[in-house]
């Protein structure tokens, strides 16, 4: 169902509040590279800053520019189960393909709360589910035992692990198989996650290198490895470099550099530092980027 090259977009900003023209430009980059889709309010798009009208917005925005061209995966993870639940809610009720549902940050919920958790919403709501992983993120860190006993709910088909643990991955694939689709949460490590099972990627590259990215993707997917790791390790300075400071500080400082937004980004992140600029911006050309979007 989701396999490929999704880009977990970045939330452009202006004055204060979301700049809806560059957000349509962010997204027809994507659907121009021919992405898999694009992921709206996640990590990436600051949605712990967006408030609750912002969040439901960029998500209609975000389906209603696509036009089903390619798939929108919303970005409806909370830590209270009721409050994801109505947000994925209203992710079907607008028209997204699926919700990305990080696990509960702050209130660290054990194993069975996050089994829990997620079985509430899936029976909630007719969505395909997508897991979310990233405990450097939330402080719990959901096991390979738990993702299989999810695996078993009707309505969660993926998960998002961004820990760039390749044994994790394997594990997961190993006892899940077709019952879970792996996505790779974590650009640097892309490549080797495909080697153990993974099927895609929800990229933070993919906002300023849409068609690099998937040219990982396309060389893997036809069986040419050789090319593959070649376009891998061409983008190894700007995957490394993207996280040279929080994400998506550096992200977001690169599509401005590019023109594709302002450099805008909300309190408690700050702007990116002059000298970690001067770093990406070598990233950036490196890959030719500059006039290319």
């Amino acid at each position: 169902m989701f396999k490929g090259v999704y880009t977990a977009l970045i939330t452009p900003f202006k004055d204060g509040g979301v700049d809806w023209d560059a957000l349509g430009r962010l997204i027809e980059n994507q659907v121009k590279a021919g992405l898999a889709g694009v992921v709206p309010c996640g990590s990436t798009g600051e949605s712990a800053t967006l408030n609750h009208e912002e969040h439901r917005s960029v998500i209609r925005f975000c389906v209603e520019r696509v036009q089903k061209r390619i798939q929108v995966i919303a970005g409806t993870g909370s830590n209270a189960t009721q409050e994801s639940i109505d947000l994925t809610r209203f992710a079907r009720d607008v028209g997204a393909d699926g919700a990305l549902i990080i696990t509960p940050y702050y209130n660290k919920p054990g194993q069975e709360g996050l089994v829990r958790h997620y079985t509430q919403i899936a029976e909630s709501v007719d969505i395909p589910v997508v897991l979310y992983n990233v405990p450097g993120r939330t402080a719990v860190d959901m096991t390979a035992d738990t993702v299989v006993r999810l695996a078993k709910v009707k309505g969660i088909v993926a998960i998002k692990e961004a820990t760039a643990n390749m044994e994790r991955a394997a594990i997961i694939h190993q006892r899940c198989g077709a019952r879970m689709t792996l996505l790779s949460g974590d650009d640097a490590t892309f490549l080797p996650f495909l080697a153990v099972g993974g099927q895609g990627v929800i990229s933070v590259s993919a906002n300023i290198a849409p068609s690099h990215v998937k040219g990982v993707w396309e060389a893997w997917s036809q069986g040419n490895y050789h090319l593959a790791l070649s376009r891998h390790e061409q983008l190894l300075d700007l995957n490394r470099f993207l996280f040279c400071e929080t994400n998506p500080i550096p992200v977001k400082a690169a599509a401005a550099m590019l023109g594709l937004c302002t450099p805008e980004i909300r309190l408690p992140l700050t702007p990116l530092t002059n000298e970690n600029q001067q770093i990406v911006r070598g990233a950036i050309e490196a890959l030719g980027l500059f006039g290319s979007v």
